[in-house]
């Protein structure tokens, strides 16, 4: 049960990310200053959350190996 809420929760998060009818569903209006933008970063939040708890991180995509060198050698 736990697992299709999640799964329904990111998905509400994808569909309002897309934002379907451009802009008909919005929570706050983008073009309120400084604040026009935090529904959609708070989708973003909740999509990361949902796919953290299937195991996909993708910030962890973006890093660095800490096990590969840094120093490449040249013979």
């Amino acid at each position: 049960m736990k697992n299709i809420l999640v799964i329904v929760v990111g998905l509400i998060s994808v569909i309002y990310l897309l934002n379907p009818g451009a802009g008909i569903i919005e929570i706050i209006p983008d073009n309120i200053p400084l604040i026009g933008n935090l529904d959609e970063a708070g989708a973003i939040a909740l999509l990361l959350m949902c796919l953290k708890y299937f195991g996909i991180e993708l910030p962890d995509i973006f890093s660095r190996d800490k096990d590969k060198d840094d120093v490449i050698e040249i013979k």
